[in-house]
């Protein structure tokens, strides 16, 4: 593992404990997050491929009771052990293991949909074909993505500071036209794109991309 994965592994390691309290309700304050998910999760369902999909970067698993009761069963995945651990304590019902969006756990074509909220973010431009290569691998023909990331000007920031826990990591804000080039360039079209200005407390614009493996 090179030392900027390691860094990031660390680093989210120490703020899982710290996220279970700051996400707290999150989904429910978030209406514009319920809106693009549920879109998300009408189209698996609807493309009828099952409903087995990824959650890549799952953090501490927020996500997956949402997810569930709209009809799909969630795994996550995330870089972080700690997450992980969080995770499985939270939300028992659920399957949850530690990986690497870069190399993921699951066999070609094996999900209906995966699911990159916030987690495409951390990625070094070096690292993003093979990336967005693996996310295209491991989706069905005719199946989906989401995901949410924050939206810029594509430059490196340092993130991690405002959790005062001593910790620090690249962060990447995304140009939405280099987000959705990156998708369709792996194999997917574009189904739906969309953003949000930023809200009180949130450092940049907020953008949503929809698509479906061709």
């Amino acid at each position: 593992m090179d030392a900027k994965t390691e860094e990031l592994r660390a680093a989210h390691d120490a703020l899982a404990e710290f996220y279970v309290g700051y996400l707290a309700g999150a989904m429910d304050r978030m209406p514009v997050d319920r809106a693009v998910l549920g879109l998300f999760c009408d189209l698996v369902l609807a493309a009828g491929l099952g409903t087995g999909i990824g959650d890549i970067g799952c953090g501490t698993g927020r996500l997956e009771p949402y997810l569930a009761a709209r009809g799909l069963s969630p795994r996550g995945i995330d870089l972080s052990p700690e997450m992980i651990r969080v995770a499985r304590r939270d939300c028992p019902d659920f399957e949850f293991e530690v990986a690497d969006l870069r190399q993921l756990p699951f066999e070609d074509a094996s999900l209906a949909g995966v699911v990159c909220w916030y987690s495409l973010m951390y990625l070094p431009p070096s690292d993003r074909p093979a990336a967005f290569g693996e996310l295209a691998r491991v989706v069905t023909p005719g199946g989906y993505l989401a995901t949410a990331f924050k939206a810029g000007d594509g430059q490196v920031r340092r993130a991690g500071r405002s959790g005062n826990l001593g910790v620090e990591f690249d962060v990447y804000w995304l140009a939405p036209s280099e987000m959705e080039q990156r998708v369709v360039d792996a194999g997917f079209a574009t189904v739906f794109w969309g953003g949000r200005p930023a809200e009180e407390g949130e450092g940049s614009p907020q953008g949503y991309l929809v698509a479906r493996r061709c």
